[in-house]
């Protein structure tokens, strides 16, 4: 019996393995076309980037890859005694470490207004405060130039009413920045506050009335339950917004250009310059790989400051 019993125990044990190994190579076999764009997509231009920054591709090797040469770090040295690039540096910084927060924050702030009981019309009022994430850069850029026009803008209308001078908002070198930030941040609030909403809801009401009844209010229910509960989508989100500032590119192109005095051009503005207005593809690939640097030391550093605080 004890033979019979073993024998079975050893049939159970094989046909669960091939049944494992089946399911293995099924998931591999599903695995395999998403793997396959991700590598081709993704790893390749990497690698391709990285390897081209070695090089002094422009537009003569474009036309005869004989020409081409094999520089070392060369662009990269070049990078660092490059005002223009220290420049887009200091701006990316700006964008990633003022504006990603900015934004964030006024997401969160949006997102708990209407997500609150008592306020009223919450559904068209998610509407409206989605609405600019959906509108057209260039049609949003259009309407900001005009709010910010040093004589006809709104926004020196409403200075001025306040006793305040008129700002060359897009033409000061020391207001340009600060404007960009604006216009992005009222650009793309909508889509975070989407998600904090939805974040906001998956909060048991229990949690609230439980705060209440051991006499939190206000703050102190936001604090001790709403940001702690909150903490997978508040970490996703500034993941995602910091990456989205840090690559920056079509508000300063298309509101300024990446003036007055090159103060709002960021590192992707010239990457393309540098890339496709100049036709150095080695140096453009050079910013690109330390934009992609900057970005993972960014996004590793924020999943770490969140691991602790959790």
């Amino acid at each position: 019996m004890k033979q019979q019993g073993a024998a079975a125990h050893h049939v159970e044990g094989v046909t669960k393995g091939r049944d494992g190994g089946g399911r293995q190579r099924a998931a591999w076999g599903f695995l395999a076309p998403a793997l396959a764009l991700i590598g081709v997509f993704f790893f390749v231009p990497v690698v391709a980037a990285l390897l081209l920054s070695f090089t002094d591709f422009d537009l003569y090797a474009l036309a005869d890859r004989g020409v081409l040469r094999v520089i070392g770090l060369a662009n990269y040295h070049q990078l660092l005694t490059n005002p223009d690039f220290l420049g887009a540096l200091r701006n990316t910084l700006f964008y990633g470490l003022i504006g990603g927060p900015l934004s964030v924050a006024v997401s969160l702030g949006a997102a708990l207004l209407v997500n609150a009981r008592l306020a009223p019309f919450r559904g068209f009022f998610r509407t409206v405060y989605f609405a600019p994430y959906v509108t057209t850069l260039v049609a949003a850029a259009v309407i900001w130039r005009f709010m910010l026009h040093t004589r006809y803008g709104l926004v020196n209308h409403g200075l001025g009413a306040l006793g305040i001078g008129p700002v060359d908002w897009l033409g000061d070198a020391r207001w340009a920045l600060p404007a960009i930030v604006l216009m992005s941040i009222w650009k793309s609030f909508g889509y975070n506050m989407v998600i904090f909403v939805a974040g906001l809801q998956t909060i048991p009401e229990e949690l609230y009335e439980a705060a209440s009844l051991d006499g939190a209010k206000g703050w102190t229910r936001f604090r001790h339950v709403t940001l702690p509960m909150l903490g997978p989508t508040l970490g996703f989100v500034s993941v995602i917004t910091l990456i989205n500032y840090f690559q920056l590119f079509a508000e300063p192109y298309v509101m300024t250009q990446g003036g007055p005095l090159r103060s709002t051009t960021s590192l992707v503005l010239l990457m393309y310059e540098e890339g496709f207005r100049w036709w150095r593809m080695g140096v453009a690939a050079a910013v690109a790989v330390v934009l992609f640097a900057l970005v993972l030391a960014g996004t590793l550093l924020q999943r770490r400051l969140m691991r602790e605080d959790a």
